[in-house]
């Protein structure tokens, strides 16, 4: 079984940019970039929620409302920036 040659990659990349242009990419490339640097945010922002809430001995109730509270505080202060 063949791989794919730096050749094959050439001619794929050289296809995508002639179809969609370098402008679409860019911008493609930054919401792909902020997508992926917000979800690691999201996921540690629950993991400290959750370590802080096993830390403290919360209900499950609390910490689903601490979760809620740092989502809408993240949320705010992502809409204030743009």
């Amino acid at each position: 079984m063949g791989g794919i040659s730096i050749w094959s990659l050439l001619l794929i990349a050289l296809i995508v940019i002639l179809l969609f242009g370098t402008g679409k990419l860019k911008t493609l490339g930054a919401d792909l970039g902020g997508a992926i640097k917000g979800f690691k945010k999201a996921v540690n922002d629950d993991t400290a929620v959750e370590k802080n809430a096993a830390d403290a001995d919360f209900t499950p109730e609390q910490i689903s409302t601490k979760a809620e509270e740092t989502v809408n505080s993240t949320a705010s202060q992502e809409v204030k920036k743009d």
